[in-house]
């Protein structure tokens, strides 16, 4: 990729951009993530009506889930290496017209192989954008603002959990799935012309080969960092894939109250968004860390505030604020361990991430059948607390480093 600055460094663009904290620019790719954000999770809240329709089982229309976050975990790495002599701007113009593509097609699906087609195209899109976009959004501020450039960016993703997705579920029940689908497309056209009317073209300085790109993300630092975003996010979905049985058989909530904790969940996954890049921004490393152990203590929590309504509906909204809270500066740091390949990285920090949401839902399933429900929220905290503990030895190593 064409890095046009080295992360640790000052911004090159010069004038209103560097002085501007959170350009226009930035937002418009917020609105970017905010459509990426509605095609991966609102198939969850539609799915009975894709799986009626196209005549599948739900287990078959589940699949449709499946498949998208392997496209992203497998599909985003390689999409990035294959378009890394493409600009910054141009790239995330052909992602969104991709990404249309896609959400187009879904809407036309004639049968569920399309629509696996349609949304494997529409995956490939995700990681590399989210890659692509948070090198562009630090390079638009100032170099002590990067990390609360790519939290305004990832609001996007968060905001859609919390009125993209439900939006989107009332239009698919409403008048079907397909319209759900044609609204995400609307968005991702929208999207197209923030880039294009808002996005600089930056300028760039050298090219990076292939070969030079895989060996800045092959460094063992790196690695580890990769390692942690996956445990973390393992952490995390070990318990957030199961949250109704939690909450509807142990605490005693009934099912439909869930939606609206789920969007108090979304509430403290925006706020920790936000204050997490202005920490990082303050405090890398420190922050990092710090939030790591928060999440770990939240989770230990939670073991025992489940049992109460009040104290669970606390509890979940904390554990949202600080597990989103450290994504910002976790991207950042990755970001500036492989200077010559940021947008890889970063990229791959997004496929480590879906990884993990993967192995923490089997990971959660797997304490279910053999231990039980209840004792998901402890696992859930052994496994950040190997993020924390690899995170501990890899910045005690750096202070060391003369």
């Amino acid at each position: 990729m064409e890095v046009s600055q080295q992360l640790n460094s000052k911004p090159v663009m010069k004038g209103k951009a560097s002085k501007e904290p959170f350009p226009i620019s930035v937002l418009s790719l917020t609105v970017g993530a905010f459509a990426i954000g509605m095609t991966e999770f609102v198939i969850m809240g539609i799915l009975p009506n894709v799986a009626g329709d196209l005549n599948v089982s739900i287990s078959a229309a589940g699949q449709l889930i499946t498949m998208y976050a392997l496209g992203v975990a497998i599909g985003a790495p390689i999409m990035t290496i294959l378009t890394s002599r493409i600009p910054q701007k141009k790239l995330l113009c052909i992602l969104m017209l991709l990404f249309i593509l896609g959400n187009g097609l879904s809407v036309i699906a004639p049968n569920y192989a399309v629509l696996m087609i349609a949304r494997m195209i529409t995956a490939l899109t995700h990681g590399t954008f989210f890659g692509v976009g948070a090198v562009i959004a630090s390079n638009l501020v100032r170099a002590d603002k990067q990390a609360g450039a790519v939290s305004i960016m990832m609001a996007g993703l968060t905001i859609a959990n919390i009125i993209g997705v439900p939006i989107g579920t009332y239009i698919g029940q409403n008048w079907g799935w397909r319209a759900s689908f044609g609204a995400i497309a609307i968005m991702g056209i929208l999207a197209f012309i923030g880039i294009v009317v808002f996005i600089p073209k930056l300028k760039l300085s050298k090219q990076v080969s292939i070969i030079q790109q895989i060996s800045a993300i092959a460094r063992p630092k790196l690695l580890v960092y990769l390692l942690i975003a996956a445990l973390g996010n393992a952490g995390l979905f070990a318990v957030f894939t199961y949250i109704t049985p939690l909450l509807t058989d142990i605490t005693g909530f009934a099912e439909h109250n869930v939606t609206w904790i789920l969007i108090l969940f979304g509430v403290g996954v925006t706020v920790g968004n936000i204050v997490g890049g202005k920490l990082a921004d303050w405090k890398l490393m420190p922050s990092i860390l710090g939030l790591y152990l928060t999440i770990a203590v939240v989770l230990t929590i939670f073991t025992f505030t489940i049992h109460n309504e009040i104290t669970a509906v606390i509890t979940i909204f904390l554990w949202g604020a600080a597990s989103f809270a450290v994504f910002p500066g976790l991207q950042v740091r990755i970001m500036s361990l492989a200077q010559a390949a940021p947008a890889l990285a970063s990229t791959s920090s997004h496929s480590a991430g879906n990884l993990g949401n993967a192995t923490g839902a089997f990971i959660g399933g797997w304490v279910i059948t053999h231990l039980s429900l209840g004792a998901l929220p402890w696992v859930g905290a052994i496994l950040v607390g190997l993020a924390l503990v690899l995170g501990l030895l890899s910045y005690r190593t750096d202070v060391k480093t003369p």
